[in-house]
C-alpha cells in the first residue's frame, strides 16, 4: 500500500484514465489470441461473441448510478433504548474514516492488494486469473479489482428483475468487460477512498450481514473502527465466500480462512511474520449477537406494530405505501417514540397474570399521557406470532383498526362518561335528582337529537339495572352506574351533544349505532381510544391525538418530521373539573376502591349486558389507562365471560 495520502485518495489522473481504455483493447486482444490457442474449436463461436461484447460495450451508459445503499431503521422508545429494528438487509453506513485501520489493511491485502496503485483493473491479475482460467477449462473467475468488485455488488444490488440479477452475477467475459467499463468511470470520478468505502458498505459478510459496520456488530459486538486485527482478518477473509466461510456455521474453515489473510498480510509486509503466527495461534474469538428484524422481536411488539402503521400512513415519509414501506425497511431512519419501557413492563406483567394466551379471552391495556397524547404502553395476552395454537395473532387489539386490523369491543358503561360531561356543560347540577328504578321503558321518541329533531322512533327502549335501585344524583348516579338513572340524563341531555363530545375526545360512534342505547357502549372501541378519551378529563378538558412518534430522522440524523401534539380544548376546565370530582368517587368509594390506589384518580368501569366485556378506564394527571378483557375463542366468535377459565380462574359471573 502506498503512503503518499494523494496517491491513495486522489481521483485518478487523466494519463491513467486514457490507459484505462488502452488496458481494454489489451485485454481483449490477449483474451483472442488465448482463445485461438487454446480453444480452436470454437474459434468462430469466440468471434461472433466478441462482436455481441463489443456492440454492448457501445450501447452502455458512460458511467453507472451508485444509489444509496440500504440500511437499516431503529426504533427508540423515550429514553433512547432501542425497541426494534426494521431492515431489508441488514446494513448500517459508516464513514471510512470509522473503519479500523486493520481491516482497510486486510481487506485491501487480500482482495486487491495494489489497488491505491492501478486504475479500475489490475492488468497483471487479470491476465494471471485469464491464464489460470482457461487451464481450468474457461471459467471466468478471480482477478478483479476492488472497484470491479464494488461494481458487480453494485449492479445486483440495483437490480430489479430477475434478468438484471442474472447479468450481474454471469460468469461471462462479457459481464466482465461491462463491468469494467463501470468501474472506469468510478476511477474517473470518485476517489479510492470512496471507491474502498463504498465496497465495505456494500460487501456481503454472511450470516445475514451486510456493510462492515452490521458484520463487526453481528459477529464481535464492536463498532467497525474498533475491529482487532484478528477480527479484522476473519472480516476480510469472509467476502470471497461469505456462505462458505461463515463462522456461525463452518468455524474451521473461517478459521483456515482468516490465517489465509494473515499469511497474505505478512507476506506484503503489513504486518510481521511474527505477528501473523502469533494472531494464528488464537480463537476466532466470537461474540456472535443476533440481528432481530422487525416487530415479532421486539420488547413491545404491538407499539411496534402501532408505530409502523402509523408511519405508513403518512404522507411526508412518501406519496405512496410502497414509497412509504421502502423507506421505512431500508432508509436507515432513525424513529424516536413516545414508550416508556417502565410502563410498557408494567403493563406486560399485568395483562400475563390476568388472562393467558391461550384462554379463551383476550386481554388488553394502553397507556396515554394527559396533555400531550404521548403513548406510553400497549399491551394484550396475545402475544404476536403466526402459532395460532399458542394463542400467538398479529391483530392489535389496543388499538383502532386502522392500524391494528381488530374490529375492537363494546365498552359498556364507560361511555356514560361523555353524557356526564354533557350534562354538567348544560349546568345540569350536580345535585340533580332523578327517581331510577331497576327497571324503566323509555320511548326512543324522547331523546332528542341534532337540528332540535328527535329521534325518528317511537319505539320501547327497555331499560335495566344490575347494580341497584333508587334515587341517584350525578355523583351517587356515577359512583354505582346505574343504567336507568343515565337513559334518563340523557333525555335532559339529549344525544347531539354527548355524541359530538365523544367525537371530540376521539370517540367516534358510527351513524348506525347512535341510537338511544349508545351510552351503554354498544360502540366498538379499542383501548388506545378509551385511554386518549378519559385522558382529556385528567388534562381539564384539553384533548391530545394519541402520539407514538416524536421524530422520525434520516440516515444522517437529520429531521425528516418532527410529530408535535395535536391538542385542542374541547371542554370548559370547569365542566372537566367537575367529572373528575364525580369519578374520584368511583375510586374512593365505587368499583375502583379495591385497587387502593395511593394518589389523587379516578375512572369507570364498564360492563356489556351480555358478559362478553368488562372495562375500566382510570386515570392520574399524569397518566390513563384503559384495560379490557373480551371473552372470546381462536376462530373470531365473541363468546360471554362467565363459564371461563381466565388467567387460572374461573369466572362465575362477568
Amino acid at each position: 500500500m502506498p503512503s503518499s495520502p494523494e496517491r491513495r485518495s486522489g481521483r485518478p489522473q487523466t494519463g491513467r484514465i486514457a490507459s484505462h481504455l488502452a488496458v481494454m483493447g489489451a485485454v481483449a486482444v490477449v483474451m483472442g489470441v488465448l482463445t485461438a490457442c487454446l480453444a480452436i474449436p470454437f474459434a468462430g463461436i469466440v468471434g461472433v461473441a466478441a462482436k455481441d461484447v463489443s456492440k454492448g460495450m457501445v450501447n452502455l451508459p458512460e458511467s453507472l448510478e451508485a444509489k444509496d445503499l440500504s440500511q437499516k431503521t431503529r426504533i427508540y422508545d423515550v429514553n433512547g433504548n432501542l425497541i426494534a429494528s426494521l431492515y431489508d438487509q441488514n446494513r448500517i453506513n459508516v464513514p471510512l474514516s470509522s473503519i479500523s485501520r486493520p481491516m482497510v489493511k486486510a481487506i485491501v491485502a487480500i482482495e486487491d492488494y495494489r489497488f491505491y496503485d492501478h486504475g479500475a483493473i489490475d492488468l497483471k491479475g487479470t491476465l494471471r486469473a485469464f491464464i489460470t482460467n482457461q487451464a481450468n477449462g474457461g471459467s471466468v473467475q478471480g482477478g478483479s479489482s476492488i472497484t470491479q468488485q464494488m461494481v458487480k455488488q453494485t449492479l445486483l444490488y440495483q437490480a430489479e428483475t430477475e434478468e438484471e440479477r442474472k447479468a450481474a452475477t454471469e460468469e461471462t467475459y462479457a459481464r466482465k468487460i461491462r463491468e469494467l467499463r463501470y468501474a472506469i468511470a468510478f476511477e474517473k470520478n470518485h476517489t479510492k477512498d470512496w471507491i474502498l468505502e463504498r465496497y465495505l458498505n456494500i460487501a456481503y459478510f454472511g450470516d445475514g450481514a451486510y456493510g462492515i459496520q452490521a458484520a463487526a456488530k453481528h459477529y464481535f459486538n464492536v463498532n467497525a473502527h474498533d475491529l482487532t486485527l484478528q477480527q479484522a482478518a476473519m472480516l476480510a477473509g469472509l467476502v470471497k465466500n461469505p456462505t462458505g466461510y461463515d463462522p456461525t456455521n463452518s468455524p474451521d474453515r473461517a478459521l483456515e480462512r482468516r490465517n489465509v489473510v494473515l499469511d497474505r498480510m505478512a507476506q506484503l509486509h503489513v504486518i510481521s511474520e511474527n505477528k501473523a503466527e502469533r494472531i494464528k495461534k488464537t480463537a476466532l474469538g466470537l461474540d456472535v449477537q443476533p440481528s432481530p428484524n422487525g416487530c415479532v422481536n421486539s420488547s413491545a411488539p404491538f407499539f411496534c406494530s402501532y408505530v409502523v402503521s402509523y408511519l405508513m400512513q403518512d404522507p411526508a415519509l412518501g406519496r405512496t405505501a410502497r414509497d412509504r414501506k421502502r423507506l421505512l425497511y431500508s432508509g436507515g431512519l432513525t424513529i424516536q417514540t413516545t414508550l416508556n419501557a417502565r410502563d410498557q413492563k408494567a403493563s406486560d406483567t399485568a395483562v400475563a397474570d390476568h388472562v393467558y394466551p391461550t384462554d379463551r379471552a383476550i386481554g388488553a391495556l394502553a397507556m396515554i399521557e394527559p396533555g400531550t397524547g404521548d403513548v406510553k404502553a400497549l399491551a394484550q395476552s396475545r402475544p404476536m406470532g403466526s402459532d395460532a395454537a399458542q394463542g400467538q395473532t398479529f391483530l392489535n387489539f389496543t388499538v383502532p383498526k386502522k392500524y391494528g386490523d381488530a374490529s375492537g369491543f363494546q365498552p359498556g358503561s364507560t361511555f356514560k362518561a361523555f353524557v356526564l360531561a354533557s350534562a354538567i356543560n348544560q349546568g345540569i347540577p350536580l345535585t340533580t335528582q332523578i327517581n331510577s328504578p331497576d327497571t324503566i321503558t323509555v320511548n326512543q321518541g324522547d331523546f332528542k337529537v341534532c337540528d332540535g329533531q328527535y329521534y325518528p322512533s317511537t319505539q320501547p327502549y327497555p331499560v335495566h339495572n344490575s347494580t341497584g335501585y333508587g334515587t341517584y344524583d350525578l355523583y351517587s348516579g356515577t359512583q354505582n352506574s346505574v343504567n336507568t338513572f343515565f337513559a334518563q340524563l340523557e333525555t335532559r341531555t339529549g344525544m347531539c351533544e354527548p355524541l359530538a363530545l365523544a367525537k371530540a375526545m376521539g370517540v367516534t360512534v358510527p351513524k348506525a349505532q347512535q341510537v338511544p342505547s349508545w351510552i351503554l357502549g354498544v360502540s366498538d372501541v379499542d383501548p388506545l381510544t378509551m385511554a386518549q378519551a378519559y385522558a382529556t378529563f385528567a388534562a381539564r378538558g384539553l384533548h391530545c391525538d394519541p402520539r407514538p412518534v416524536t421524530a422520525v430522522l434520516d440516515s444522517d440524523g437529520q429531521p425528516l418530521k418532527e410529530f408535535a401534539p395535536q391538542c385542542e380544548q374541547v371542554m370548559p376546565g370547569a365542566t372537566a373539573d367537575a367529572v373528575n370530582s364525580i369519578l374520584r368517587g368511583v375510586m374512593e368509594g365505587g368499583f375502583g376502591s379495591a385497587l387502593q390506589i395511593d394518589k389523587p384518580s379516578a375512572g369507570k368501569t364498564g360492563t356489556t349486558n351480555d358478559g362478553r366485556s368488562v372495562w375500566f378506564v382510570g386515570y392520574t394527571p399524569k397518566l390513563a389507562a384503559a384495560a379490557m378483557i373480551a371473552g372470546a375463542n381462536g376462530e373470531g366468535q365473541w363468546l360471554e365471560l362467565e363459564g371461563q377459565n381466565i388467567g387460572g380462574r374461573y369466572i362465575y359471573s362477568a
